[in-house]
């Protein structure tokens, strides 16, 4: 890339991330921060040098056979990768990067807070409070469940998967976690961790399930129909991670049916649309996909991605590469 490269921006990012960005390439951005239609984001891989997506951007194969010989780096904003075709990418000479590590504390808080609403109810109370219709404290008004001493079963025992670990057990949890591959012992060992090398045997004995794993086309419907009955009747349901993770009809069936005591979900299988069933049910507390929503993430974030692209344009390998091995 000689000179500054071109870069297209296909959302509005922090004013610090754009005003350093400005400084350093020759950049397009989004000021009215609204998603790009498939023959907008067509039209930016046919210019770019350097396109930065974030997760509301399909980077399918139809808009990469548009791409022009410039493209050469997708520097996504975001950790998961699921919105582009890495293959595509890959078969054209691509380079696509993420944004790794930034969101993990963030993340796990929301986890937290969304496991806590759950139980406890919280989402509910404060509805009855705007309501008006509380009418004061009674020995058997709003009872949710305690969560210390209960079993947290994690499902995916990354960056993220870790740092609920960690929360979980400040608050008492007993923590257990399936994952691809076991962790090593002595992080096992500091969280008191119990492994599950089969996830139905987790699923099956655990008061609150976690997830906290990528989605690719190994963990779509990972929580099929047939899992998601496999868990307890009194048991909660967390999801940060993806939404196609999740069978969400069935998991909406089982909510309306009480199969299972509640959920608290930050995404959804075909967000921004929700469900109109989960909408109307009290026993799930539903967020618009903001677990990473900090602004010191968001910052942070930013900044990989620069450190991405100007790594590439000097002439060297960006160092969060994506591969589909990683996957």
């Amino acid at each position: 890339m000689p000179g500054k490269p071109y870069v297209v921006v296909t959302r509005k990012l922090p004013d610090s991330v754009e005003t350093r960005m400005m400084e350093l390439f020759r950049v397009k951005l989004n000021l009215e921060d609204r998603p790009l239609e498939q023959n907008e984001l067509i039209e930016a891989v046919k210019t770019a040098d350097v396109l930065v997506p974030t997760v509301t951007d399909r980077i399918d194969n139809a808009v990469l056979s548009q791409a022009g010989p410039n493209l050469r780096l997708i520097a996504s904003f975001g950790t998961g990768v699921d919105h582009i075709d890495l293959a595509s990418a890959r078969q054209r000479g691509i380079t696509v990067t993420n944004t790794p590590g930034v969101l993990t504390e963030d993340t796990a808080d929301m986890t937290m807070a969304l496991l806590l609403a759950t139980a406890r109810r919280v989402s509910e109370g404060e509805r009855l409070i705007r309501s008006g219709e509380w009418k004061g404290w009674g020995p058997m008004f709003m009872l949710g469940h305690r969560i210390y001493g209960k079993r947290l079963g994690i499902v995916g025992m990354g960056r993220i998967g870790t740092a609920v670990a960690r929360r979980a057990k400040g608050f008492g949890l007993s923590v257990h976690y399936h994952n691809r591959r076991r962790v090593h012992p002595s992080l096992e060992q500091q969280l008191e961790a119990t492994y599950w090398e089969s996830l139905d045997q987790m699923l099956s004995r655990m008061d609150i399930i976690s997830i906290n794993c990528p989605h690719t086309p190994a963990t779509y419907h990972l929580l099929s129909a047939r899992r998601l009955k496999l868990m307890q009747k009194h048991a909660y349901l967390v999801n940060t991670a993806r939404g196609e993770v999740v069978d969400e009809n069935a998991l909406t069936r089982m909510l309306e049916k009480k199969e299972i005591a509640g959920a608290g979900l930050d995404v959804f299988e075909h967000e921004p649309a929700v469900n109109p069933k989960l909408l109307r049910l009290d026993n799930v507390v539903l967020l618009p996909h903001m677990g990473s929503a900090t602004l010191e993430g968001r910052v942070d974030m930013g900044e990989k991605v620069i450190i991405n692209i100007k790594t590439f344009a000097d002439g060297h390998k960006p160092p969060d590469r994506v591969l589909e091995a990683m996957l």
